[in-house]
């Protein structure tokens, strides 16, 4: 459990990083120094050990320029500024120096006729400083030595970084595990929010876990309920039916017959309504999604069921039969889908207005029906063209209901308007 939250534990991170790196290559600066100058000190060693008996010296003083080296005289006579001077031809370094007439007390004095005079210290290291060659390998350790440095510093780095973000890779890999398109009762119990503590990472998963309880529960109620509505809402229909049927074998005057024919359509209707949600509402419905199956025989008997409404219209249904397509899909939802777009075309063609015209080709079912002026003056212009976005003002529900069924089983349906006609188009 972490008890502190997620910024501190990364500024936490990055300075236990920097202030171990800092640690590391302070000392690794100061074993260097310390080693350039026991290794000086060696070389000296080494030279006055190989000149024994004789005591030999490489730091020594001139205030004469006849008394200096060779090499340093034609230079020492150019009178240079006071400061340190290197030759490296001749391995010397020197330093000038300026000096005047000492009196009583450590005082200068110069007469003002008279230039301050040069003195000259020489420190030969001849044999002391190391030979180019060994310049060369010292760079390379030192440069293998940085660069192990750096890589060390980052994978400490990386290795540091990673536990401080630790629980956030946690909750990613246990949201990933999850197959939010079939959740089960279990999944929520993925995220198990109490091990990320009470920090920033804790209050997401604890929002996450809630949520899912939730669509979870969600789910379970809808389950419930299509599965009791199956049955609930079905019973009645049937008994109804039922009844219907009995009555029709009846002698009834011609008034109740056209009663009855109204009470078996108006049934009818709420039996395609009742199957239609409950085929929208199984959500988690996993069979009949892959049937194959023919789309004639269905667009008939919604034609059949719906040719009700023509009965006392003077319009023609022509079908222009291209080709005999079968579908891959829900047979059910797409039943539904053409009695809405069969009910749709028959409901709203005035007397006279036809001929409704479906046509049938391999991969689209294309209904087209006259529109009246009067529903033509009420659609707005958002509502005339709408292959995405598909209006169920002046259409009746089931262009929605439609929309959602495509969308389910992957077809593509639109419905195209304009001053003269409306033109459903379903294709899979």
């Amino acid at each position: 459990m972490y008890r502190h939250s997620l910024r501190k534990r990364v500024a936490f991170a990055f300075a236990v990083c920097v202030a171990v790196l800092s640690v590391v290559w302070g000392f690794a600066f100061f074993a260097a120094i310390r080693l350039s100058e026991d290794r000086v000190l060696s070389q000296q060693l080494q030279v006055a050990a190989e000149n024994y008996p004789a005591a030999t010296t490489n730091l020594r003083g001139y205030d004469d320029i006849a008394s200096l080296p060779q090499a340093l005289r034609q230079w020492a006579e150019t009178n240079p500024a006071e400061g340190l001077y290197e030759f490296e031809a001749e391995e010397l370094h020197v330093a000038v120096l300026s000096i005047g007439n000492k009196q009583p007390g450590g005082i200068d004095q110069l007469p003002a006729d008279k230039e301050q005079s040069r003195a000259f210290v020489v420190f030969d290291v001849a044999g002391i400083e190391a030979a180019s060659s060994e310049d060369w390998w010292l760079l390379l350790v030192i440069t293998g030595v940085v660069g192990t440095l750096g890589i060390v510093g980052f994978g400490l780095g990386i290795v540091v970084m990673r536990r401080a973000v630790a629980p956030v890779a946690q909750l990613a890999k246990a949201v990933a595990d999850i197959d939010l398109e079939h959740l089960s009762a279990e999944d929520y119990k993925r995220i198990d929010a109490s091990r990320f503590g009470d920090d920033e990472v804790g209050v997401l998963a604890a929002a996450i876990e809630k949520t899912l309880e939730r669509i979870n529960a969600f789910v379970e109620r809808e389950r419930y309920f299509t599965s009791s509505a199956s049955h609930e809402l079905r019973t009645p229909i049937t008994v109804i039916t039922g009844a219907l049927e009995l009555l029709e074998q009846s002698e009834l005057a011609a008034s109740d017959v056209k009663a009855l024919e109204r009470v078996r359509r108006a049934t009818l209707e709420m039996k395609t309504t009742i199957e239609m949600f409950l085929c929208l509402a199984r959500e988690t419905d996993d069979g009949l999604y892959d049937e194959q199956f023919l789309v004639l025989p269905l667009l008939s008997q919604a034609i059949e069921q719906q040719r009700y409404l023509l009965s006392r219209k003077l319009v023609d249904v022509e079908i222009e039969q291209l080709a005999t397509p079968s579908v891959c899909g829900h047979p059910q939802a797409f039943a539904i889908a053409l009695n809405n777009l069969v009910r749709n075309a028959f409901e709203h063609t005035l007397d006279g207005q036809g001929p409704v015209t479906i046509r049938l080709k391999e991969h689209e079912l294309i209904i087209t029906n006259q529109l009246s002026a009067l529903v033509t003056n009420q659609q707005s212009a958002d509502e005339r063209q709408t292959p995405t976005g598909i209006s169920s003002h002046g259409y009746g529900l089931g262009l929605g209901i439609v929309q959602r069924l495509c969308e389910r089983n992957g077809w593509l349906f639109s419905l195209q308007v304009d001053k003269t006609r409306v033109a459903a188009r379903l294709s899979w």
